[in-house]
Order: C-alpha cells, then sequence, then structure tokens
C-alpha cells in the first residue's frame, strides 16, 4: 500500500515519535509499505512521521533500488557517532521542490533493529551517513531546515505559506 507523505505544517512532523516494542507481521508489513511509499515518491528515505505514524520506524535505499543488498529499515535508531564535516545540497519528501545546503557529519554511526527485534550496528559516509541522520532527525520531530540559517528557514516557511494559502499545499 501506498501511503501519502504528509507535508511540513503536520505537527506528526514536529513531535518525537514513539518507541517500537512489538516486532510481528504488522511491523514488517508497514516496513513494505514503507518501502513502497518511498520508492512511488521518488525517495532514498522515509521516517514513519513522514506518513502520518508516530513511530520510530525509517527506511532507506540510497541506491534507488539498484543494489538490493542496500535496503534496510531502522527501527529505534540511536547516531551513536559523528565524524568529519561534510556540505551538500538536501531535500525532504515532506517539504517537496524546496533543497538547501546543509553541513552534517561526514560519517555516522546508528544502533538500530532490525524488523524482527535484532539490534545491530552500521556505519556510513557521505550520502548514507546524511540519509541516516536526516531519517533519525524526522523521528526526533526535527526537519532538515532546522539546519539552515534562520533567514533561509524563514524565507521557506513564508513560501510555503503562500503556497497553503493558495491550495496548492
Amino acid at each position: 500500500m501506498i501511503y501519502p507523505i504528509v507535508k511540513f505544517g503536520n505537527p506528526v512532523l514536529e513531535k518525537k515519535a514513539e518507541m517500537v516494542t512489538v516486532f510481528d507481521d504488522e511491523l514488517r508489513k508497514l516496513i513494505d509499505d514503507m518501502f513502497e511509499s518511498m520508492y512511488a515518491a521518488r525517495g532514498v528515505g522515509l521516517a514513519a512521521p513522514q506518513i502520518g505514524i508516530s513511530r520510530r520506524i525509517a527506511v532507506i535505499d540510497v541506491t534507488f533500488k539498484e543494489d538490493p543488498k542496500a535496503k534496510f529499515a531502522l527501527i529505534n535508531p540511536e547516531i551513536i557517532h559523528t565524524e568529519g564535516r561534510f556540505k551538500q545540497s538536501e531535500g525532504c519528501l515532506s517539504i517537496p521542490d524546496f533543497r538547501e545546503n546543509v553541513t552534517r557529519p561526514r560519517a555516522v554511526s546508528v544502533r538500530a533493529q532490525d524488523e524482527h527485534g535484532k539490534i545491530f550496528e552500521l556505519t556510513g559516509e557521505e550520502l548514507l551517513a546524511r540519509a541516516l541522520q536526516h531519517e533519525t532527525d524526522h523521528l526526533n520531530g526535527k526537519l532538515y531546515i532546522s539546519h539552515i540559517s534562520a533567514l533561509k528557514r524563514d524565507l521557506i516557511k513564508r513560501k510555503i505559506r503562500k503556497l497553503v494559502k493558495a491550495g496548492e499545499w
């Protein structure tokens, strides 16, 4: 099932998501649906709050289906280590048509659980590191625009308000 992507302005995007404690077939179905929704929206990462579900679940595939081994789910992720700095243009499925340069750590390590509840650690660099941080931010109620200057953030918010007023958001 393809879920619609929740857009900026929806309160679910700005609150910390709830921990996952039950690892069952329902969770695995939700993860499959999240991958389907992410691919349909042409994204490389998707957090459950982005489909209106306040649970600490994210899916990532930075190869966009090119390498099946690169596809994974993170449940209850925590960033446990960061290293270096890396500036790159970043966007978000919940803030479509807007991109900004965001500086983030070049490498990150994450501790999470898989769809069966097994704990694992994963280290990523550059795009994967960015995706791990971006999706973990979503689960903590933060959007990438919180990492840009107040001036640029206000400009984006103003443009979105105009789109809302025009019925285009």
